[in-house]
């Protein structure tokens, strides 16, 4: 009967916001948004699935332009401390006279060569995990658009 099959539903339904719920990822949020919209329109269903899909995009940027921006300064901070190295080394060439001391060479090319590597470390490990995390957030809003539409197509389905 229609009633059985509307307690049926209801069942589904409750067992359906447990298990998103109890998942902690982005499309789970979605569908039970969505779960928690049914019963009305279709587009009032698709808006709040926008929504909540647009906070949970912000969410998994929010931070990504910081490495970014670690990833592009730190090869720049690393030829900064390049430059300060020779220029401590030329430095100490003036002063020095005639007498060029190969240790007080030898400590501003170190200045500058240490300061190169480490810049370009930080600068590759960042460019290599924002890229990463770049490839991981176009994966998981993919699932999202992927799963609200299938989820919106199920609610479109004649009874």
């Amino acid at each position: 009967t229609r009633k059985e099959s509307s307690a049926a539903s209801d069942v589904y339904k409750r067992q359906a916001k447990e298990l998103c719920s109890t998942e902690n990822v982005p499309v789970s949020r979605l569908v039970y948004k969505g779960l928690s919209r049914i019963g009305r329109p279709l587009d009032d269903i698709n808006t709040a699935i926008e929504n909540a899909g647009r906070l949970e995009v912000y969410q998994l940027e929010k931070n990504i332009s910081i490495l970014a921006t670690i990833a592009g300064a730190a090869p720049m901070l690393g030829f900064l401390g390049t430059v300060i190295g020779m220029i401590l080394s030329i430095f100490e060439i003036s002063n020095a006279g005639g007498n060029i001391d190969m240790q007080l060479l030898a400590d501003g090319l170190y200045t500058a060569m240490t300061t190169t590597v480490a810049g370009l470390i930080v600068g590759i490990l960042g460019y290599i995990t924002y890229n990463h995390l770049v490839v991981k957030t176009n994966k998981a809003v993919y699932q999202m658009e992927a799963t609200s539409l299938e989820f919106l197509d199920l609610l479109n389905e004649p009874a």
